[in-house]
Parts: structure tokens; sequence; C-alpha cells
């Protein structure tokens, strides 16, 4: 299954008392999985391809960085509004069961953060990379503010792999390329809010409450979130599990494909 092969059913729910439209993209067949995206908006990349095989894939669009709807991040004042919005999202999806969760970077943020507060709402949840803690002496590099030049770097350990290529050549349409570095912009920009000037909003005193299996999965060279916040998630979840992957930088499911599916895999099948 690929980017191109696949025909994606687009679900659009009105929540937070008809001032919020949330674009949900669904694709595959079998047991529920939640994704939520990282700050540079949702695309379906290899990881969640192979997932839906066997499974049934969600992808929420965060408020404000679905196409055409720009506006309805006005809506959404702060992170307890986002999670309101969410818990109410993922309610009136009606799966019937609690799905499982992955979230990515700022994404696996917001899975913590609904876990924590939620007990009950995820089956398991697994973080890759996520944000939501602060160290003084091992500082979150601030992407929102930083040069688009030095985001490759922030993102991937190897700048030659095929996944870095993918993420920063322009279309070669020059309206298309446009319109990519637009969305992008506005997306961090739409996230930004949540976690600029640090991503520290009080998740560490949260992280007690989760209570279903947690795997934490970090590339050994992240540049953006280091991996030393993996042992302080750890730490704070009880009974979690820790995986750190070779050669790889902040995008785990883009530069070591194979390997975080391994993982995923592995954990999501784990009675």
């Amino acid at each position: 299954m690929s980017a191109t092969a696949i025909q994606p059913d687009q679900r659009t729910l009105t929540v937070w008392d008809g001032k919020v439209e949330i674009r949900i993209n669904v694709v595959g067949e079998g047991e529920p999985i939640l994704f939520l995206h990282p700050a540079g908006g949702f695309h379906w990349d290899p990881c969640l391809l192979e997932l839906a095989k066997t499974r049934t894939v969600y992808a929420p669009e965060m408020p404000g960085t679905s196409i055409g709807a720009p506006h309805h991040i006005h809506a959404v004042d702060d992170l307890d509004d986002l999670m309101l919005i969410y818990e109410e999202a993922i309610r009136r999806l009606d799966l019937g069961v609690a799905p499982m969760a992955i979230g990515q970077s700022f994404g696996g943020m917001q899975v913590l953060e609904l876990a924590a507060r939620y007990p009950g709402i995820f089956s398991r949840v697994v973080a890759l990379a996520p944000l939501g803690l602060w160290r003084d002496d091992a500082p979150v590099a601030n992407f929102i503010e930083a040069k688009p030049e030095e985001l490759p770097a922030l993102l991937f350990h190897d700048l030659s792999s095929p996944a870095a290529a993918a993420m920063f050549t322009p279309p070669a349409d020059p309206d298309a390329a446009i319109e990519m570095m637009a969305a992008m912009t506005w997306a961090i920009g739409c996230t930004g809010k949540f976690m600029y000037p640090i991503p520290d909003r009080g998740l560490r005193k949260r992280l007690h409450r989760i209570e279903v299996p947690t795997l934490i999965a970090w590339g050994e060279h992240d540049r953006l979130v280091p991996v030393a916040y993996a042992n302080d998630f750890a730490e704070a979840i009880p009974g979690s599990r820790v995986e750190v992957i070779a050669d790889c930088g902040h995008n785990p499911q883009l530069e070591q494909t194979e390997r975080t599916l391994a993982l995923l895999r592995d954990f999501l099948e784990t009675t």
C-alpha cells in the first residue's frame, strides 16, 4: 500500500459547541489506531500505511491545519481546550472499543496528555519522541523560530536519507511548492500556540495517571528533543517501556521505518 494508492475515507466532525471542525483521515481494516501528527501537519507515512494493512487508522488533523479551514484554530484558546476537543471527537467516532494511540513529537505529547487526563480513553499508547517536558540541561530546540535551512538537521540524523529528501524537496511546480511551505508554516504556527516558547505545560505532574501499557521510542541522535527525555518519561509513567533507535533522529517512523514498524507491531500485538 503506497501513499498514491490509498483511498482514505475523510470524515469531518463538528465539535466544541459547533465552533470547531476536525477532519479525520481513515484507512484500513481491523482494530482501531488513533494517530496524532507532529507540528508540521498530517501526511500519510510508511509506518501508518503498513499498520493500515491489518488495522484501521484514524488520523485527525489538528484544528486549523486542515486545508480550507484555517480559522478553526481561533476557537481553541489553550491546551485544556484542545484536549477537551480531542476527547469529544474520539467519543463521537463511536469506535466501540478504546483505540490504541500513536503520536509523534507534538502528537506524542497529545496522546500522553489524553491518556493522563482521561484514563480508559486508549487501550495502549506509543509516543515517538514526544514533546511536553523541559530540562535546562537538555533544552528542546526552538524549531518554531528556526530558519527553513536549519530544519533538516533538527529532524533527521542522516540528511542524505530518502526520508529527508522527500520531506524537504519542494514540488517542481512553483505554485505547489509555495502552497506546501505555507501549509507547513501555518501548521507549525497552529501547534506552536500550545508549546511556545517551551513545550512544558505541566505534563510531568500528570504522567503518573497513565494506566495503560506505554511505549516511548526515541531516535538516538535526536537534535530537536534530546534522547535524555526518554528516561524522564519512562520514570514518570508506571510500567512504561523505552526503546532507543540507533542511527536515527527525531522522526523514527520516517528515518528508520522498518525498525520502528517492528517495534510498533511487537508492542501493539502484545497482550
